[in-house]
Parts: C-alpha cells; sequence; structure tokens
C-alpha cells in the first residue's frame, strides 16, 4: 500500500508546512494549521482529450489579440460592478455572509439570459429549492440548465456535454476534486477546484462565477492566494434585516475597483436601485439637528448621503467616539480641527456619528458635510433641507477642492437642492452657467458655520 501523504496548512492564510506549528509564520495567526491528506500524482487536465503544445517566449510586437465583445447581462448594477459586462475567460468569485442573496442574485442573472446558455451548479441545494426559488423569481427562460453535483470531474463531464456560455457554481466552498483526498472545504481542495476551473476558463473562454463562504471576520473563507487567482472579487454587502443590498468590487482585472450597485432585496427576488440617492436620504416629517446631506463618488457614480451626529455630554467619564459607516481615526481628526481652529470643546462630549443607508465611506469630500453636522448636534441648530456640501477639510481648517466637482453638483441640483457648498479652489476650472443650483464658495469652515447654522 502507497504511503499517505499529508501535509499542514494555515486555515487563515492557506501556507503549508510539513509539520504542525503553533503560530503560522506567514499571517502570525495562532492555532489555524490544520492537517490534511495530499497526493501528488499528475493531474490530468480539465479536458484530458486536449493536448497542449508547450509555449515559447514570443516577442510583445508579435503578440496579436482580437477585442473581444462583453456579454452585456439585464442586470445594470451587475454591468456596472464588472466594468461593462461579462468578459469571456474571466473568473469572478462573489462572496457574502449567509442568507444576503448571493444565490439569488446568480439564479436571478442565470434566467434573465435568456439568449445565452446557463450552467447553474448548485453543491448546497436541490433542483426543487432551485426551482421553488426560480418560480417566485418569476423570471422565465428558455437557457438556464440546472446541475446539483460536487465532484469537479462529474461536472467537467457535463460540461463538455452542454457546452455552456457561462458557468455558475454554487459554492466553491462544496466542491472537491479526485485529485485531492482531503474533505470538501478545507484549504487544499478550495484551491485545486479553483485552479481547475480556472484552468477551464481559460482555456475554452467560458466565464465561471464563483460562490464564497466568508468567515466572521468578514473576509472570503479559504486561502488568501484564491483572491489573487480568479480575475475579480465581488463583495455582497448589506443587513439581513434590511431591505437593500450592496454589490462592491474589491478587485477587478477589466474596470474599476472602486464602483458599487445597489439592489433591494423583495419576495420577487433583488430589484436594481437606479437612483441609489433618494434611498440614502431618510424622509422626515420634521427638521432635526445633527444632520447634514455631503456629495461622494463611488467608482463613476455620485451619491447624496445623509451624515447623522449626536454630540451630549458625557455622564460616565470618558467621552465616547463611534462612528458607523465612517473612518474613526478621521472622525477624530475632523474633531481636534473643530477644537483647534473652532474653538468648540468636544472633550467632555460623547461623539456618534452615522453614515444613513449602511454604505461604508471613505472619500475625503464628506469632511464637509461631517463637521457642518457635528456643529448642528453640539449648538442644537438646525441645517435647512436644501443645503448640500463637498469639501475636504485640511488640519488648518481649510476648505480644499475635491475631484470631479461637476458631477456632484449635477446630482445636487437633479435631486432638488438648492444651495450646495464647495471649496473656491473648485471654482477656478467649473462653468457656473451650466448649473441653476446656488454655488456657496468658501475657503474655511468658519465661512460655512456663519451661513448655515440657525439657533
Amino acid at each position: 500500500m502507497a504511503k499517505v501523504k499529508s501535509a499542514y496548512f494555515c486555515q487563515s492564510c492557506g501556507a503549508q508546512s510539513p509539520k504542525w506549528v503553533g503560530r503560522c509564520p506567514a499571517c502570525g495567526e495562532w492555532n489555524t494549521y490544520v492537517e490534511e491528506i495530499i497526493e501528488k500524482e499528475d493531474k490530468t487536465s480539465w479536458n484530458s482529450t486536449s493536448t497542449k503544445v508547450a509555449q515559447k517566449p514570443r516577442h510583445l510586437k508579435e503578440i496579436t489579440y482580437n477585442q473581444e465583445q462583453r456579454i452585456i447581462t439585464p442586470d445594470g448594477e451587475l454591468n456596472r460592478v464588472l466594468g461593462g459586462g461579462i468578459v469571456p475567460g474571466s473568473i469572478v468569485l462573489i462572496g457574502g455572509e449567509p442568507g444576503i442573496g448571493k444565490s439569488t442574485l446568480m439564479l436571478q442573472v442565470a434566467l434573465k439570459l435568456s439568449k445565452v446558455k446557463v450552467l447553474y451548479v448548485s453543491g448546497e441545494e436541490s433542483e426543487q429549492q432551485i426551482k421553488m426559488r426560480a418560480e417566485r423569481i418569476e423570471v422565465p427562460s428558455e437557457a438556464c440548465y440546472i446541475l446539483t453535483e460536487t465532484s469537479t470531474q462529474n461536472i467537467f463531464k457535463q460540461i463538455e456535454a452542454l457546452q455552456p456560455d457561462i458557468l455558475i457554481i454554487d459554492s466553491i466552498q462544496t466542491l472537491h476534486s479526485a485529485f485531492i483526498e482531503s474533505a470538501a472545504g478545507s484549504i487544499s481542495q478550495v484551491r485545486e477546484c479553483t485552479a481547475e476551473l480556472l484552468k477551464y476558463a481559460k482555456e475554452s473562454g467560458t466565464p465561471v462565477f464563483l460562490i464564497g463562504h466568508i468567515t466572521k471576520e468578514g473576509t472570503l473563507a479559504g486561502p488568501k492566494v484564491l483572491e489573487h487567482m480568479v480575475d475579480t472579487v465581488l463583495q455582497f454587502e448589506g443587513d439581513r434585516h434590511l431591505s437593500y443590498r450592496i454589490l462592491r468590487t474589491t478587485k477587478n482585472r477589466f474596470g474599476s475597483t472602486s464602483e458599487l450597485g445597489i439592489y433591494e432585496m423583495s419576495g420577487e427576488g433583488l430589484r436594481e436601485v437606479t437612483n441609489p440617492s433618494e434611498i440614502l436620504l431618510s424622509q422626515r416629517d420634521e427638521a432635526i439637528s445633527g444632520i447634514a446631506i455631503g456629495a461622494t463618488l463611488e467608482g463613476n457614480r455620485p451619491l447624496l448621503i445623509e451624515i447623522q451626529s449626536l454630540v451630549s455630554a458625557a455622564t460616565y467619564g470618558t467621552p465616547q467616539r463611534s462612528s458607523t459607516g465612517f473612518d474613526s481615526k478621521r472622525l477624530n481628526m475632523l474633531l481636534a480641527v473643530l477644537e483647534k481652529r473652532g474653538g468648540m470643546r468636544f472633550g467632555a462630549q460623547d461623539v456618534f456619528l452615522n453614515i444613513a443607508g449602511g454604505l461604508k465611506v471613505e472619500d475625503p469630500a464628506l469632511d464637509m458635510a461631517v463637521c457642518v453636522s457635528l456643529v448642528s448636534s453640539f449648538h442644537d441648530a438646525i441645517i435647512p433641507a436644501d443645503i448640500c456640501f463637498a469639501g475636504e477639510v485640511g488640519l488648518g481648517g481649510e476648505i480644499r477642492a475635491v475631484n470631479r466637482i461637476e458631477q456632484r453638483i449635477s446630482e445636487a441640483e437633479k435631486l432638488g437642492f438648492k444651495h450646495i457648498f464647495i471649496s473656491k479652489y473648485n471654482m477656478k476650472s467649473l462653468d457656473q452657467k451650466r448649473f441653476t443650483i446656488r454655488l456657496h464658495e468658501v475657503a474655511r469652515l468658519g465661512e460655512v458655520f456663519d451661513n448655515i447654522l440657525q439657533s
């Protein structure tokens, strides 16, 4: 009998070791090494009949390629985050929390692609469960095929018989390859199955979508090398108790990595939200303090989002600093600027900051809106509802210019705002005649407060 070969793999980063170690030398995590059985024998390709000739180096000028047409899906939000459609031969990894809607999203896309042959492989649900979900979505399709299988060898046999145009795997952690003897979902199995699918995608030109689980820390489960192997990584975010979902790009070899798509979950599936600014601005019957509207950009999409602040006296000793959807270190910096340059005493105040709608933003153009929101709550002064802000705040209290100001102003004008405060340094290359909204140019934070705060 042949000796069984095994190795130890880090469940956090995928590093390999011939023996167990307490702390991973690659990522520094403790007690993450698990023994897995491996097999070193030669593996056949996904297509055993093909014989590939060894490649020789070629000069860059000798290489020619044809501009391949992307597959445009009926889902405009998915097209946006992919950079303009599905690239032939690409492999896309979609991650998200359990129950967030990953399977619903991909099944919905498969059903809508009526002119493209799609093979949906599920290792988690039965055919009857997928059929029930498809009937709930109520999207008729004549080109969507369902396969419930977990063995990659059996999947490739069905692929050769069907010849699909798009392949969807739900999920990559449920697949197992006969060339690796460890259990499905282990580090070595996930890496091997992804490598086989990657080879199939590149050799056949068929785009492959992989649905992946995430860990309790919110990162994609499996080795980090998995994200390096694929072409695009999409993160499906949102609160399961709320109806809105955000599809965010974290890696994209064929487009921007700062795009996002917004969906609304309903009983009939996921609905595209074409104008997200309307859902990110709450509808209130009465005006309250601590609310300011900021103009931000996510990729090429301008958004107007609501900044909510609550400043109250600290009654339990050490003041609290809490932010949701906004960088806490940047919040502390802005509070220091307001204390030093504005003379406002936040040292004995609890400060809570929230970005409405569940978004996580990093755009420095929201600095002015955050500062105005904090001062509004501090003085309990109401900001008029028809005013919005777009400007970065420097350490000296100056208002710095932001990029693509025309798009921010146009979005504010489209949503009915009457005034927008921007940096005076943005006015140099700005054509004011294009806009009907009133532009207020400011150079320092003090000018903003003098203009808008009402007692």
